[in-house]
Formats: C-alpha cells, structure tokens, sequence
C-alpha cells in the first residue's frame, strides 16, 4: 500500500507503518484523499494520543504449548516504539483500531492495574509461578517516563516477593534498576533486552520510537552491575537484512553484561504482513525480493507459518542454518541459552494495616 493511501507523499515522521488501514474485523475501510487546497507534505505530524482504561483485571493467562509463561501482565495496549515487524500489532484489531499507525499513535493505558494486581495477588487460593511482563506491547515504552504505570506494577510484585521476567527496548528499564536489582540477587527476577540491530540507521528505520543500539547496549550493562541478570534477546532476526549481525550483536551484548541469549527470526501474522513488505519496499526496495524469499523459505512457502514449535523457530535450511549459527556463537561466549527457574517459594502477601501479625 502506498504513502498516498493517508493523503501523505512521504513517511510520516519517526512513524514506521506507511498506511492505517482498518482492522479486519472491520466492515469499511478509510482512504484520505488530498483535496487540492494544501499540499499534501503540510499535513501537520502525527501526535501519540493516549486513551485510559480501568482494568477489571491484572493477570492474563496462557495456554500456548512453546511459550515458557503461563501468566503476563500487559500494562499498556498499543506501543509507541512503533517497530514495523511488531508480531503484536494484529492485537490493536480487536480494539476496533488499525494495527498500523493507530498502534503506534492511539494507546491505552492501564491506570490502577498495580492495585488490582494486588488483589489477585491476595486471593487465597492463588499460585505464584513467574509473570511475564512485554511479551505483547513494551511497558517501557515512552509514556511510561510519565504514567510510572510499570513502577507501580514492579512495586506490587517486589513487595509479594513474587518472580517476573521483563521483556523491553526501552532505556527506562534503568530507573528501576533499584527493584530488579535487589529482585534478581533474590533470584526473582531477570530481564531479556532485544537487540535486532547495531546499525543505528536500520533502526531508527525499522524501530523509529526506539533508544539506539548503544543506548541499550549501555541499559544492559547497568541492569547487570545493580544485579539484575540480562538476556539478549536478538528479536526478530530478519535474514537478507540483519542475520549477518548475529555474532557482532551477541558478542556486544555479553561484553556489555548479559548473561544469557536467545533468538527468533521474523515473524509476519495477519496485517503484519502488509505491513513489513510495504515498509521494506519504501526503504530497501533493491533487498525486498530477497528478504521476502528467505522468510517465506523459513515458513513453508507463505509469509507465516502459525503452527506451535515453527512460528517461532521457522524450518527449512535457513532457519537450520541459523539456529547452527546462534548455537556455536552462544557457546564459544560463554551465554546461556537456558537460565534455571525464578524462585517461588519465597512468595509471601505483605501485612496490610489492621492485620493480626504472626508470633512467629
């Protein structure tokens, strides 16, 4: 889909999707058309607007048989950072909103889910097991700066003794390095920090919103000195594009602090698609017919293969390749692939005013 399809010549500015077309469970689509009058490249920017939603609950359950969590919690929906390969853009559909630029621009904010997480918490007959936190959009994204909506999530668990895993791009993990440091010297906590690139130009292209490679490079290191094991995550791998980053990124990352590694190549469901290859033909339109070989290689001759145990590992000779690459890479620096379990057992509700304390 072209520019023009939103009534712009050119990209909207620090925005990575080119079009806004509606969701699929939608009956009509909207196409700005330019009237004449004013110049198309006038349109004033794109402005991030922000949406509060109360949520009637914290914890969100999973049954997915590849996915190593039961249980995440989901601060915000929708993720300024705006990253084009974004696998969670398909969710903004179910919010009546576009998975293009309305993902990166209308964003819902979760206001008084760390009170609400703590009443789950409290309940008699709940079972702690590690929550996973920005599995589906970033809670660190920018207007965390001002919501402080993760810190007070942090704050609940910290309290609980409860474990949680910590997946970001964000820099302004750093300002709670105070929690999770303490949590992970317990053994609570862990954070994976994705690294897709170290080619500040590709990702102020492909993650428009997000801190440069440096800049989270320098968050791992300071995560791992207040105590906090880092994994790098290099998320998503796209082959013809960043695959011969692999080693660079993962050597970096362990000279910058981080303990563990993983890595999963590009994944493109539903409107992702549309998206990624409209993007990649407005800015590396000479690779596109490579890149997109490549990955439909990995997934069986489509874009996206959804089956348990492929979507995220891909098949074929590239994506064997790949994981033969990352395996030897991994051991000749010393990363762990796999980190042992988060402890639970030291998981204990904090008294509240007017409780009857314990003798013992």
């Amino acid at each position: 889909m072209s520019i023009s399809h939103l009534g712009w010549s050119r990209a909207p500015r620090a925005r990575a999707a080119l079009s806004n077309r509606a969701g699929r469970f939608e009956r009509h689509d909207r196409v700005a058309e330019p009237d004449g009058w004013d110049p198309a490249e006038d349109l004033p920017p794109l402005r991030t607007e922000v949406t509060d939603e109360r949520p009637r609950s914290a914890i969100t359950r999973n049954r997915s048989p590849d996915i190593g969590f039961d249980r995440s919690i989901n601060p915000y929906r929708g993720c300024e950072h705006g990253c084009i390969y974004c696998f969670a853009r398909p969710s903004h559909a179910w919010l009546g909103l576009s998975p293009g630029l309305d993902f990166e621009t209308q964003l819902i904010a979760r206001p008084g889910i760390a009170a609400v997480l703590e009443a789950e918490l409290r309940k008699p007959r709940y079972v702690p097991a590690t929550i996973a936190i920005g599995t589906n959009t970033d809670p660190y994204q920018p207007i965390e700066a001002e919501r402080r909506i993760m810190r007070g999530v942090l704050e609940v668990l910290h309290a609980f003794r409860h474990p949680v895993t910590v997946t970001t791009k964000g820099t302004l993990v750093e300002r709670d390095a105070d929690i999770l440091g303490e949590m992970g010297q317990a053994g609570l906590s862990r954070v994976g920090l994705s690294v897709t690139t170290l080619d500040a130009d590709l990702a102020r292209r492909m993650e428009p919103r997000c801190p440069s490679p440096a800049r989270r490079l320098r968050a791992i290191e300071r995560l791992s000195r207040a105590g906090c094991p880092v994994r790098v995550m290099v998320s998503p791998i796209v082959p013809g594009l960043t695959d011969h980053e692999l080693e660079a990124i993962l050597t970096a990352a362990r000279d910058a602090g981080a303990v563990a590694a993983s890595m999963i190549p590009l994944r493109l469901p539903l409107e992702v698609s549309e998206l990624w290859q409209a993007w990649l033909a407005e800015h590396y339109p000479a690779r596109q017919g490579r890149v997109m070989s490549k990955i439909r290689d990995m997934h069986g001759g489509r874009d996206y293969d959804p089956e348990w145990g492929k979507r995220m590992t891909g098949e074929g000779l590239w994506a064997e390749l790949l994981q033969k690459r990352f395996g030897r890479a991994v051991r000749a620096l010393g990363l762990e692939v796999d980190l042992p379990d988060l402890r639970s057992d030291l998981f204990a509700p904090p008294p509240r005013p007017g409780d009857q304390l314990s003798l013992f």
